[in-house]
């Protein structure tokens, strides 16, 4: 096993060692990273353009605090034990039963690769009147090499790509501000309210929460918990913040929903489509580094090469991806949320103790029954009436507590029977 760590720098199948370990600037800016995403900036001007100021500043708080309570238990989790979401599925969903966990997280994360891949091949292909198809490969190259050199490429890629991003937000934000007479004219400007608060905070959580899940894959790098938690969270109410207030005071400001159309309104057509890479780009490595740690729990093949593999398949395909599947991965992606709740509600609340000792001696079930009911349960509560994905996740945690400790109380009761 130890021959397995030396060999793997990404511990794809076993937890971090101490030598893995990185401290807080080097998680921070991997987060940073992380939430700094593309998506975040068109929910935001989608945002801008239907609601005002004020609401508009509740609904961001709000929907943030969610996001980043969510994540830091799940930070939490995986700094303490060193494990990835696929690992730490074992526990709650049995070995055989975390395939089914990372089967939908792998799907779901290659499909998106693709599908942003063309994100940003659309806009590139038509600013400098190139191929699409020569762009396509050029980017899905660019980002499924930086994901094949493991978290040290991520983080040296986010302490480029998350300041740049930052101040080309900024310059494109301070502009938008300039045309509408500062924070007073924007907070003065009349928006038709065309999304309820419960619509527009659904939003909010729902742009990123699918990704939230898979912030063990990264955490588990942390040192020490307290680095995990602070830097998820801070980068959640940094990063994600930052997303939201670009995409949506640039739209407030313009009535454009989407940021790099802000920007090439604005002049800026050069940054517009630096910033929308770069945004693109930190994102998608992570995306297909976090899809390969789910296939490599399957399969038990390294990281590196099933990287390289998803890389191509998520390329090639990638254009199908984007005119056909957008539809079925955001399906997908409404239920992730649950699996996340059931991860934390069996560390916090059902079986703690069971997570301690050595991971490589454990026993796991093949499958926990519980947690596909309560993963049943919550994907279902997801389309009742509020916002869907924290319905998935209440009633997740809910069920699984009670399915969990109803079964074990019918299980010692029949061993008593047994005993008699």
């Amino acid at each position: 096993m130890e021959n397995k760590k030396v060999q793997d720098h990404d511990y794809s199948i076993v937890p971090v060692g101490e030598e893995g370990k990185k401290g807080f600037a080097s998680m921070l800016v991997i987060m940073l990273g992380f939430t700094f995403y593309t998506g975040t900036m068109l929910t935001g001007g989608q945002l801008g353009t239907s609601l005002t100021f004020t609401t508009l500043l509740q609904v961001l708080l709000i929907g943030d605090l969610i996001l980043g309570i969510y994540t830091a238990l799940l930070s939490y989790i995986s700094a303490k034990t060193s494990l990835s979401t696929h690992l730490l599925a074992r526990y709650s969903f049995g070995k055989a039963g975390s395939y089914f966990v990372s089967g939908i997280l792998g799907v779901t994360q290659v499909g998106w690769f693709g599908v942003s891949v063309v994100m940003l091949a659309l806009p590139v292909s038509k600013t400098f009147s190139l191929p699409m198809w020569p762009v396509i490969i050029v980017l899905g190259i660019m980002m499924t090499a930086s994901a094949y050199f493991g978290v040290k490429s991520l983080a040296v890629l986010s302490f480029i790509a998350v300041p740049a991003i930052a101040v080309l937000g900024c310059y494109s934000t301070g502009i938008s501000l300039s045309e509408v007479g500062g924070f007073a004219g924007l907070s003065n400007m009349t928006q038709v309210n065309s999304l309820s608060v419960t619509a527009a905070l659904g939003m909010v959580i729902g742009s990123f929460i699918s990704g939230g899940t898979l912030t063990p894959d990264f955490t588990r790098f942390s040192k020490t918990p307290k680095i995990a938690v602070v830097s998820t969270v801070s980068a959640f109410f940094i990063g994600n913040i930052l997303m939201f207030a670009f995409g949506a005071i640039g739209g407030l400001a313009t009535g454009l929903p989407d940021i790099s159309d802000v920007m090439i309104a604005q002049g800026l057509v050069l940054p517009g489509i630096i910033i929308l890479g770069l945004n693109i780009w930190t994102t998608n490595d992570n995306t297909i580094y976090a899809a390969s740690l789910a296939f490599s729990n399957i399969t038990k093949i390294e990281k590196k090469k099933l990287v390289i593999v998803n890389g191509i398949i998520a390329t090639v395909l990638s254009i199908i991806l984007y005119n056909n599947f957008t539809s079925f991965l955001s399906f997908l992606s409404g239920f992730i949320p649950s699996l996340g709740a059931i991860i934390i509600t069996d560390y916090f609340l059902v079986r703690r103790k069971e997570y301690e000792g050595e991971f490589e001696n454990k026993k796991f079930k093949t499958a926990n029954p519980c947690a596909f009911i309560a993963f049943v349960i919550g994907a279902g509560a997801s389309y009742l009436p509020g916002v869907g994905c924290l319905n998935a996740v209440i009633a997740s945690m809910i069920s699984y507590i009670i399915v969990s400790k109803v079964t074990e109380a019918v299980s010692v009761n029949h061993a008593k029977m047994v005993e008699e």
